[in-house]
């Protein structure tokens, strides 16, 4: 809510959300922040590759200096399949008007 996402974020609950990335077989390490950015958790743990979804520009994922300072890699995976939270509650508020 302090981002602007609106008072119906987050529609899957914390540990579903968790647990979907935990089961990637390239994943060694979920965890979550209650910061507006995770900028300490990433300088705390310094990860080899940081990763966010397509919709995101390299140059502007937090933490992205810092993880390339550091002889890491940041990458911004192009979606296979569109599931955009805000698109679906837009579809799903349309059904009910």
């Amino acid at each position: 809510r302090r981002l602007g996402m609106g008072g119906d974020r987050h529609s899957n609950l914390l540990d579903y959300r968790l647990a979907v990335i935990a089961a990637l077989e390239i994943v060694s390490m979920v965890t979550w922040f209650a910061d507006d950015t995770p900028l300490h958790l990433i300088q705390a743990i310094s990860p080899q590759v940081l990763v966010k979804g397509g919709d995101w520009a390299v140059d502007r994922i937090v933490g992205a200096d810092w993880v390339r300072e550091r002889g890491g890699e940041v990458l911004s995976i192009a979606f296979e399949h569109e599931r955009s939270t805000t698109a679906m509650l837009q579809r799903i508020r349309g059904s009910l008007d």
